[in-house]
């Protein structure tokens, strides 16, 4: 079992059926690749879902989990989303935690001040988690291929003109599922477009949040100390994300849920991490 076996388990989706594209450690990749980078790092996230008026549970919660796992090594961590999910965020983070809020803007003056919050802040790392990304066609689709463009700000050009990143998604359409743009509609059920926003590495899964706490397990091995959130732990920040306002992504409602996956599937699979991750020496 690896956690890249974890990571894509469940798998309601297909997007198992673009692993043979990716390297096969692809968590340990990205992990590395985190490790290596100390310093400022953005992650971005927050996927609005109109049908449920608020941003998803799938995203902040792997975000904050993988931010918190960064700082404690010394980096500053920075959450950079847009005004649809900024209250989300600075409610789970608290006073402690750095949240930019990226403007809503046409894509020029996005790309403006992407270049500018680059040059002012030079972070060693871009982190994108379930954040939507770019079509070839300069728009944002969500999983049905509706076009969802004037819920998200086009945080996708601080990516493109960043050479050090990570991007993590499950559904083909967010940042970092560029790299397999050209396989995406030949071996998976998408609607519409997939992201053309590319990153350094790319780490699929089922549910995105899974995939932010197989980076933090693959940290975790590669440092020989267990990073990972208690199953407690993540359990209350999903149940204070929907108090905040957070809807399931896939239903669009009030749940205490992730992508259809109730609080007791996301407890059993952080729970397979923390054996693997014991399977390997490491409690």
């Amino acid at each position: 079992m690896s956690i890249e076996n974890i990571v894509l388990s469940r798998d309601h989706r297909g997007i198992s059926a673009l692993r043979p594209y990716l390297a096969p450690d692809f968590c340990e990749r990205a992990a590395t690749l985190i490790l290596d980078h100390p310093g400022t790092v953005l992650i971005a996230t927050g996927f609005y879902v109109p049908a449920g008026g608020a941003p998803e549970t799938d995203g902040p919660l792997g975000a904050v989990a993988l931010g918190n796992v960064i700082a404690s090594l010394g980096s500053r961590v920075m959450y950079l989303t847009d005004a649809y999910t900024t209250p989300l965020l600075r409610g789970l983070l608290g006073k402690g935690g750095e949240v930019l809020e990226f403007p809503m803007m046409d894509h020029q003056a996005s790309w403006r001040h992407a270049a500018d919050l680059l040059a002012s802040l030079a972070p060693s790392l871009t982190i994108a988690v379930e954040r939507c990304g770019l079509t070839d066609e300069g728009a944002y689709l969500d999983m049905r291929g509706a076009d969802v463009s004037g819920y998200h700000a086009k945080i996708d050009y601080l990516f493109r003109e960043h050479d050090c990143s990570v991007g993590i998604g499950d559904g083909g359409n967010e940042i970092g599922m560029g790299n397999l743009a050209a396989a995406i509609p030949m071996v998976m059920p998408i609607a519409g477009r997939p992201c053309a926003t590319a990153t350094t590495q790319l780490v699929i899964s089922t549910v995105s949040n899974w995939g932010a706490w197989g980076v933090v397990a693959a940290m975790s091995r590669l440092r020989q100390e267990n990073l990972l959130p208690t199953v407690r732990e993540a359990r209350d920040l999903l149940v204070q994300a929907v108090a905040l306002g957070a809807v399931d992504g896939t239903t669009g409602k009030h749940t205490e849920s992730v992508d259809g996956f109730p609080l007791e599937e996301n407890d059993r699979v952080l729970a397979e991490m923390h054996g693997w991750l014991g399977s390997h020496g490491i409690g």
